[in-house]
């Protein structure tokens, strides 16, 4: 079992090539084990995201822009994402005090209570990272040392 196998490829130009792939195949598996857990709340993995980015500033209201950029997706259409957000009552907008021409967001109390909830799925979180405590931080460590590469 390895990338080789999974992608059918058999040799790969050097070691950092196959690490390059093996990471990108890998974000898309995960991505999909993902989707799987919050289809159960009807929420895509960008909305996920944005729902904790809220939590994590409440009762901060932040706007698109500051969301845009604690985003993990920085490609994605943050307010469309937020608008379907505020559709579902999981999030709220007001045009901001201090600058009527941005968009102040905060998560609602739906929203909260939908994080909760995802949070109590930690079995399912955790198995899809099937690695030890120590093989998970081994493996953030190299991953964290590979941006340091800009």
């Amino acid at each position: 079992m390895g990338i080789e196998k999974d992608i059918h490829q058999a040799s790969f130009k050097s070691a950092q090539q196959k690490a390059m792939v093996n990471v990108l195949y890998t974000y898309g598996w995960i991505i999909e084990r993902i989707k799987n857990i919050l289809a159960e709340e009807d929420i895509t993995h960008q909305q996920y995201n944005i729902l904790r980015i809220l939590r994590g500033s409440a009762p901060q209201p932040l706007s698109t822009l500051q969301i845009r950029e604690r985003m993990l997706d920085k490609m994605s259409d943050t307010s469309r994402i937020v608008d379907r957000l505020v559709l579902k009552g999981m999030a709220k907008k007001t045009i901001c005090a201090k600058d009527k021409r941005l968009v102040d967001v905060v998560i609602t109390e739906k929203g909260q209570k939908v994080l909760k909830k995802l949070d109590q799925e930690s079995s399912g979180w955790d198995a899809i990272i099937n690695l030890s405590d120590n093989e998970a931080e081994q493996l953030s460590h190299l991953l964290d040392k590979l941006r340091q590469a800009e």
